[in-house]
């Protein structure tokens, strides 16, 4: 019972998972912290708010409001993560990356389609010879 446990938990990708959760709330810091030192006073400059979550609030006749600013704030966020992460890991990534050679080109349909046809002729003829094609041959 306790092996297969064990197995379970040291498997690669488990453990993978386990540092990118790790390494994403640690991104989620450093997110946070540009958005608050960064965007919220460039925006509190044009909205007279402390942050995106302040601005653009609606208030309801029941008591409640919308915070259209703390929605495009989300957004922002949003942005900013996935900027960072195109640019930061997966460009870099593909550059990385070795270009796959590109397979030679094998017989075309047509040309695998006339191997067939001529060797069921053959077949037919009882072992008479296929009729001369230009189909590729192996």
């Amino acid at each position: 019972m306790f092996n297969g446990f064990k197995e379970f938990l040291l498997r690669g990708n488990v453990v993978d998972l386990a540092v990118a959760v790790v390494i994403g709330a640690a991104f989620n810091t450093v997110v946070e912290r540009v958005v608050d030192s960064l965007f919220n006073p460039i925006i509190g400059m044009f909205f007279r708010a402390d942050s995106l979550d302040q601005a653009l609030t609606v208030a309801l006749p029941g008591g409640g409001t919308l915070a259209f600013g703390a929605i495009i704030g989300a957004l922002i966020n949003f942005l900013i993560v996935a900027a960072v992460v195109y640019f930061v890991f997966v460009m870099p990534m593909n550059r990385l990356r070795p270009k796959a050679e590109e397979a030679p080109a094998g017989p075309s349909q047509e040309e695998l389609l006339a191997e067939i046809r001529d060797l069921l002729a053959a077949q037919q003829n009882r072992g008479a010879a296929p009729p001369e094609t230009t189909a590729h041959k192996h």
